[in-house]
């Protein structure tokens, strides 16, 4: 009888991606509170949404430090766990890998579907799942120099994407995009700050098609994807080159590049926030693509210094203690990312507490942060004393494994997991 390869155990789990995970959540999760709270549509004509300079410096250094660099560390860890988990299913049973591995991407994909067409619209798994795609069918038997050539491409996209912006993107279109940002942001008020649950997944359902169906929406959508790619990709060449098993040998490099990409990331970061802040008249111009190349650059180099001063820290015993909170959460982030999603439409939506447009980005940091610390990782801890894995952990693992596998005592592989 064949049985299907069981998920990872608890005790072949590297801690320290179970901990960049975790911090990667809580990231994320201060990135997503202003989709949360209120329209991210309301910005489109150049003006300040908030007021008060306490909201705008907070908005300001949220961008600086955290935008695109936390879903950048779920990325490559994403495509560490593909090599590691993909090559672990090739040895158990070459025959079945590659059917499991994309039934478990199905999966995942058909949660994200459901995220951000009925909760909302900031949804990530689908984006991880179509990638995913491309990994398993184009990437999983290239060779290190094409994956090194399409890392390269995907750095370089902004440049063509600036260049194409600032040809064809007449003041008409401009103009025309404005408003059809203006009349969503009202949709979207309508919907979150009056509406029911229906209304709103209505709502999530439309921008989610517009968002995949209109030329210049699409265009900005696969801009993210590129971006995701570019991590994801560095994950890959991370697990292939066994990375994460070489730390302590690393670690002289490792030590030596963080501090680079600190002070290189926050130029860029510090370039990009005072560009965009400086030029906030919608529409493209050469020095709005020169603060999308700082973006862009701030967003891998951030993302590197983060992991790199995790890394570190983890190999301290002390450390490896304070860590800890991370690494409950960073043992169920499906449940956890979707939680968030649960938590804050909860609290903001007009069917929950209804306070969407009434939390500015300094609450709104605070309220993430309570989110995560004061929610999330006692929960997590609690769960995880009596469970391998977290509830829909399992649930991704019944449906790509079977009943045999869900059964079992493993705790199933996450997104960039071990």
């Amino acid at each position: 009888m064949h049985t299907p390869p069981a998920s990872v155990p608890v005790s072949e789990r590297h801690a320290v991606l179970d901990i960049l995970r975790g911090f990667a959540l809580l990231g994320i999760l201060v990135m997503n509170m202003p989709g949360f709270s209120y329209s991210m549509f309301a910005e489109a004509d150049g003006s300040h949404l908030w007021t008060s300079l306490i909201d705008q410096r907070a908005e300001q250094l949220r961008d600086m430090l955290f935008s695109g660099k936390f879903n950048s560390i779920f990325s490559l860890l994403f495509g560490i766990g593909f090599t590691l988990q993909y090559g672990r299913m090739v040895e158990r049973d070459p025959a079945t890998a590659s059917a499991l591995y994309l039934r478990r991407l199905l999966v995942l994909l058909a949660l994200g579907l459901v995220h951000t067409c009925v909760l909302w619209t900031g949804d990530i798994l689908h984006v991880y799942a179509l990638l995913g795609l491309l990994l398993l069918f184009v990437l999983r038997h290239a060779s290190q120099r094409v994956v090194i050539g399409a890392l390269v491409a995907c750095a370089l996209y902004p440049v063509l994407s600036g260049v194409l912006r600032n040809v064809f993107m007449t003041p008409d279109i401009v103009a025309a995009r404005v408003r059809e940002a203006q009349a969503f942001e009202a949709l979207q008020n309508a919907a979150h700050g009056s509406g029911s649950f229906v209304d709103v997944a209505a709502l999530n359902l439309r921008l989610t098609v517009h968002g995949y169906t209109d030329p210049m929406s699409l265009w900005g959508n696969f801009g993210g994807y590129v971006m995701i790619a570019l991590t994801m990709l560095l994950g890959v060449l991370a697990g292939r080159q066994q990375w994460v098993q070489r730390i302590p040998e690393l670690m002289p490099r490792i030590r030596r590049y963080t501090w680079l990409a600190l002070g290189l990331g926050l130029a860029c970061g510090a370039a990009f926030t005072i560009i965009f802040e400086l030029n906030r008249t919608p529409g493209p111009s050469p020095i709005k693509s020169l603060g999308g190349l700082c973006y862009s650059a701030s967003r891998v180099l951030l993302m590197l210094f983060y992991v790199g001063v995790i890394v570190q820290l983890v190999q301290r015993p002390a450390w490896r203690i304070r860590l800890a909170a991370f690494e409950a959460t960073g043992r169920m982030p499906l449940t956890n990312y979707l939680g968030q999603t649960l938590i804050c439409t909860t609290i903001f939506n007009a069917y929950g507490l209804g306070l969407w447009g009434k939390v500015g980005p300094a609450w709104g940091l605070v309220l993430a942060l309570a989110i995560f610390f004061v929610v999330q990782v006692p929960m997590s801890r609690w769960w995880l004393r009596s469970h391998d894995r977290g509830p829909l952990e399992a649930l991704w693992s019944r449906l790509t494994y079977g009943r045999a596998a869900s059964g079992s005592a493993a705790a199933v592989q996450q997104p960039g997991s071990s």
